[in-house]
């Protein structure tokens, strides 16, 4: 995009690269402005800004002792996360560092299990007594959820797909984890209600194989390489800069 000049306050230029700066600044909200009245809006809020520079620079504020120290702040937390920056990004992993470092930390990797289940939710014991009744009698699991349950998945017949540890409440999840595909559990309440729980299968936790989490492995790996790098840089630069530390 071309970097036109937009607007001028006291012979300073606005450009179109100005108003996009600003307009990426506001993250979510910059969907508001990007109208013509919504741009019309964020090229006012620009002049108002150079509108108070000017008055600034007239009034002598540059020269503010505290300005000056807070303009010196600035400039050396920039040029700290400047030289961070330089040193850090240019720091990249083979494919061969990514395998080594998956085969190290195959444990990090481990895929926890999953389950798929169906339930029915109501909210007294005795109607889940009186459903599992008919369950056992032979009555449809899927019928008999869309049926009654208050949860949401009964339009799907109970189907509450596939999810592991952790994803459920806890008394839930406990049952669960202990049932066999086609198990039907006995009621369990939780905060919810009473569940009946049916299991139609469980998958086993499992080490996946590199290619299936490469860029996870990739970027993990580069996290570690780059605070290896970072720590041994530091130690370098111990040995030529004196270092005190007065209080710990």
């Amino acid at each position: 995009m071309e970097n036109k000049q937009i607007a001028t306050v006291n012979g300073r230029e606005i450009t179109e690269k100005d108003l996009q700066n600003l307009l990426q600044s506001l993250g979510q909200n910059a969907a508001q402005f990007r109208g013509a009245e919504g741009r019309e809006h964020l090229i006012q809020e620009l002049v108002a800004q150079e509108l108070f520079y000017a008055d600034a620079i007239d009034a002598g504020l540059d020269n503010d002792e505290e300005y000056q120290n807070a303009v010196k702040e600035m400039k050396t937390s920039l040029l700290k996360q400047y030289a961070l920056s330089k040193f850090l990004t240019p720091i990249t992993v083979t494919e061969e560092e990514a395998k080594n470092y998956f085969e190290a930390h195959k444990d990090i990797f481990l895929q926890a299990p999953k389950a798929r289940a169906s339930h029915i939710l109501v909210p007294t014991k005795e109607e889940a007594d009186d459903l599992l009744k008919d369950i056992n009698s032979g009555k449809d699991f899927g019928e008999l959820a869309q049926q009654n349950s208050s949860c949401p998945s009964g339009a799907r017949g109970g189907d509450l797909g596939e999810f592991g540890p952790g994803q459920m409440v806890p008394e839930f999840d406990k049952v669960v984890f202990s049932m066999q595909p086609d198990e039907v559990s006995e009621p369990i309440e939780t905060q919810f209600g009473f569940h009946i729980i049916k299991l139609q299968n469980i998958s086993e936790a499992h080490s996946p194989e590199f290619a299936e989490v490469a860029d996870q492995v990739t970027h993990m790996c580069l996290n570690a390489k780059r605070q290896d790098m970072y720590a041994e840089k530091t130690k370098d630069l111990e040995k030529i800069y004196p270092v005190q530390i007065l209080e710990a």
